[in-house]
């Protein structure tokens, strides 16, 4: 009796038993499939309650832990959603309803985004055998890499993308910008025109392919690839800086300074780099065009936070004496007609009589000759006086333009007046030629000399 007792006792349990997993196997496979219909149906509140609940029967239900990784991904909870993967991961078993490929792609996005770079390389490489027909992963790997500055393995990973899949535009954008960055441009025009074939969409591909036009002179080509790159909101205020640089490159100040002006009304953050850029080279435009005082207002901003940045101390330093000196101004920030009328009165100045005169870049020629001599039929001698008006420092070739300038007209004899300086060089070569050079020093006792300036 007791036996059966205890036999009846047994069965009994095992009834209980093989119902309670009966049970289970049939409400479990429910609770999972309520979770992807929730996440189908967008409800990712309903996922995160639903899959707490079957976690917290059961721990290591990899269903639960993905579709509740994913949700919090969804949810903007990247870090919950990396933890969760990372769950899915440790269990390792992909039946059911889960996507191994979709979990490796979204853990290994997780990886970058946390800066683990080494992880995310072993799911793109797991995910590289599981579907070898598919370009976006070596195109992955290659961006981890070339972000790891392993360009040379980038460069392996973006080709392989390439062999898979001749139209993967984003590959050859990648090449491009890592053979530009390697000075190798034949190259790396080649690869980023490619990647805007297959892509015109590809605005960063522009810019780059821009930077290579410009560097090659090719100004209108250059602005047309800038001008597709403002799309990018990244690229934009860089974009418009170097439309500003091609403008200036061609001489055309006024349009530069419009879109040095409208990069400098887009800048929030004056510690970016290109504030900086900005700033200097709308000083140079506004310099070009002799509006000086907001030159150097630009150029003071440089200074306030980088006092070594390009020329800009140098700049302040030869236009210091502007706010203290109104004759320096006027020879500096005159208009055309003005300027040739105080260069002839520096001319008179100096004991010559003026016979020809004519405007050049920066300033102006003028050939003058000594007034009425004693002796009716003696011949005057004329001089060439070049007048220059920038801020660069006049250099050699400047001086040997003059020497050959007056070779050219059978004049013996010229004066450069400059309110800069002269270059070491251009002074040893006018010293063993006819060609006297008065700097800034020198045409500041002229002026003081010169007594018809107010014209």
């Amino acid at each position: 009796m007791p036996g059966l007792l205890i036999l009846i006792l047994i069965v009994g349990a095992l009834v209980i038993l093989f119902t309670v997993l009966l049970v289970r196997s049939i409400i479990a496979p429910r609770r999972v499939a309520a979770l992807a219909d929730y996440y189908k149906k967008s409800n990712h509140t309903g996922v995160v309650k639903a899959a707490k609940r079957i976690i917290a029967k059961n721990p290591r239900s990899p269903e639960a832990h993905y579709y509740l990784g994913l949700s919090y991904l969804e949810q903007g909870k990247a870090e919950l959603a990396l933890m969760e993967l990372k769950t899915v991961n440790t269990i390792g078993v992909f039946d059911g309803g889960l996507s191994e490929s979709v979990f490796r792609k979204k853990i290994a996005e997780l990886y970058a985004r946390f800066n683990q770079p080494e992880e995310a390389l072993k799911e793109y490489l797991l995910l590289m055998k599981q579907e070898p027909a598919n370009p976006e992963y070596p195109y992955l790997t290659g961006y981890l890499f070339e972000q790891k500055s392993k360009t040379d393995r980038a460069v392996e990973y973006y080709r392989k993308a390439i062999e898979i899949d001749p139209r993967h535009a984003a590959s050859y954008h990648r090449l491009g910008v890592i053979l530009y960055r390697a000075k190798r441009p034949a190259e790396a025009r080649n690869m980023l025109q490619q990647a805007v074939r297959l892509d015109s969409d590809n605005y960063q591909a522009h810019y780059y392919l821009g930077k290579l036009f410009k560097d090659g002179k090719e100004y209108p080509s250059a602005l047309k690839s800038f001008e597709k790159a403002q799309k990018d909101s990244e690229f934009k205020l860089k974009a418009i800086i170097e439309r500003g640089g091609c403008f200036m490159n061609q001489g055309d100040f006024d349009r530069a300074i419009i879109e040095l002006e409208r990069a400098q009304s887009l800048i929030t953050d004056e510690s970016l780099p290109e504030s900086l850029y900005t700033h200097y080279f709308l000083g140079i435009a506004y310099e070009k065009v002799r509006r000086i005082e907001p030159a150097i207002e630009q150029w003071e901003k440089v200074y306030d936070r980088k006092p070594k940045f390009q020329d800009v101390a140098e700049k302040l330093s030869q236009y210091q004496e502007l706010r203290g000196d109104d004759r320096v101004k006027d020879f500096i920030t005159a208009g055309n007609d003005q300027f040739v009328e105080i260069c002839k009165a520096l001319t008179m100045t100096l004991g010559l009589a003026v016979r020809d005169v004519h405007e050049i870049r920066d300033g102006c020629d003028i050939v003058g000759h000594e007034g009425q001599s004693k002796w009716r039929n003696a011949r005057r001698i004329p001089k060439l006086l070049r007048f220059l008006r920038s801020t660069d420092i006049v250099d050699e070739a400047a001086v040997r333009s003059v020497h050959e300038e007056i070779k050219k007209q059978n004049i013996t004899r010229a004066i450069i007046i400059t309110s800069s300086t002269f270059s070491r060089m251009a002074q040893e070569f006018a010293g063993t030629r006819p060609v006297e050079l008065y700097s800034s020093e020198k045409l500041k006792e002229l002026l003081d000399q010169t007594d018809t300036l107010d014209l």
